[in-house]
């Protein structure tokens, strides 16, 4: 299970170091995509093939499936740790989350979430300040059971 926050540096090259308690998770390399709220997400392999079979399995037809099918396939690139346990995110996956230097990664139960750091602190801002009427909104939604 992934949960946390995390803050780490991009290197020049790209290269993000994976907090070291999820790397056993992870030992089999991951695979990060496209990811929502212009962040990105990282998943173990056997998350990912759960997730993208869902995916596949979209009806053609409608527009809006393949939008979403398109967005996190076409999206995903397979990742493997270095010998200093880095991932190296292509170019096109940090340009599509604006990652600079400075990145959170968020632990979220199945994925990791990787962020600008910038962008994360706003969001989360945001977030906390709405969470009262976020949480009203979601009928049928409990944590206490």
């Amino acid at each position: 299970m992934f949960i946390g926050e995390y803050r780490h540096a991009l290197d020049d090259k790209g290269r993000l170091a994976i907090p070291a308690k999820f790397r056993a998770w992870l030992k089999n390399g991951g695979v990060v995509t496209k990811g929502l709220d212009n962040c990105l997400f990282l998943y173990t392999k056997k998350e990912w093939a759960a997730i993208a079979g869902r995916l596949a399995a979209l009806p053609f037809n409608k527009a809006n499936d393949r939008a979403l099918a398109r967005h996190f396939l076409a999206g995903a690139m397979d990742l493997d740790f270095d010998s200093q346990g880095r991932l190296n995110l292509p170019e096109y996956l940090r340009s599509f989350a604006n990652l600079k230097k400075k990145v959170v990664i968020a632990g979220l139960y199945n994925r990791l979430e990787i962020w600008d750091e910038t962008a994360w602190s706003s969001y989360k801002q945001k977030m906390e300040k709405d969470s009262n009427s976020i949480a009203e909104a979601l009928e049928g939604v409990t944590l206490d059971k």
